[in-house]
């Protein structure tokens, strides 16, 4: 009788181990495909619209926000 209970024991602490795992691995995924990695070949292929800015394209795109004295 104690050798069945250590077993339901045992097989209880391993469903629940898998599922914790699993559980992490999902949240991990999530994490993952949440964040937006660069351009994969930058230098071989860029679509037309996402070409990188040229510094004086930059400077004009900033705005005054307050006064400098």
């Amino acid at each position: 009788m104690d050798i069945l209970i250590a077993l339901a024991a045992a097989a209880l602490l391993i469903a629940l181990g898998t599922r914790l795992i699993h559980r992490l691995n999902a949240q991990h995924d999530a994490r993952i495909a949440a964040h937006h990695f660069s351009d994969p070949f930058p230098a071989i292929f860029r679509p037309p619209g996402h070409s990188h800015h040229t510094p004086t394209e930059q400077a004009s795109g900033h705005r005054v926000t307050g006064t400098w004295p």
